[in-house]
């Protein structure tokens, strides 16, 4: 069978007005990563989470995945509590988005707990992506070297980490079959998202914008 590798969706132009840190894609927010799709091996070993799981429902809004797609953070949470419960809010904005690519829909409460604006664009346009192209996703993706630091008003905190994606498949919705690539650079990128505060006085945090830079040497 000839390799296949999804593709990436169209990019969303924004202005990085709240960007902390230089990003290696400048102002550009992309799509997103494309994924390897390689045929899972039973013997690989699986990543691990290094931080806490997290629980089905915070905030009262399921977050859960099916049992093939996992999503690995292997990151230690900041002690600033804000800066913690900004990560804790980007780790279940991707959640929210692989939730709608399994469901199949840009409706599902996560997407909208978890993100706004930008982010929103963001989620949709990759949840799209997938419908579109009759696919879905297995296998575990990992997120790993985490950094975060916040505005002065403590209202916006910039998160920002890798992705592997060489253990992460692209499925065929109607199928159920595997696609099938080489590993290579094209799995792994750099996220920068901008999180802010939900305006009710609780800890709920969503992605406002996303910076993501793929082919990614840095991640690799």
């Amino acid at each position: 069978m000839k390799p296949h590798r999804l593709p990436i969706a169209a990019a969303l132009a924004t202005t990085a007005t709240l960007l902390l840190t230089a990003c290696g894609n400048g102002d550009t927010e992309t799509s997103g990563p494309t994924q390897a799709a390689e045929t899972p091996r039973e013997s690989a070993p699986r990543a691990v989470e290094s931080s806490e799981p997290a629980e089905d429902k915070p905030d009262g809004v399921d977050v859960s995945l099916p049992e093939d797609i996992n999503l690995v953070f292997d990151w230690t949470k900041p002690k600033d509590r804000n800066e913690a419960a900004a990560m804790g809010g980007a780790a279940n904005f991707l959640r929210a988005i692989f939730r709608g690519v399994d469901k199949g829909t840009t409706e599902d409460a996560t997407v909208t707990a978890y993100a706004t604006g930008g982010g929103l664009k963001y989620a949709t346009t990759q949840i799209n992506a997938y419908i579109d192209g009759g696919w879905t996703v297995t296998g575990t993706r990992r997120h790993y070297g985490a950094t975060t630091r916040s505005t002065s008003n403590g209202r916006s905190v910039e998160v920002a980490f890798c992705s592997d994606s060489t253990k992460f498949y692209g499925k065929e919705t109607k199928t159920g079959k595997v696609l099938k690539t080489e590993p290579s650079i094209k799995d792994f990128s750099h996220f920068d998202i901008i999180m802010v505060k939900y305006p009710t006085g609780t800890d709920l945090w969503q992605a406002s914008k996303v910076y993501v830079e793929t082919e990614s040497a840095r991640c690799r």
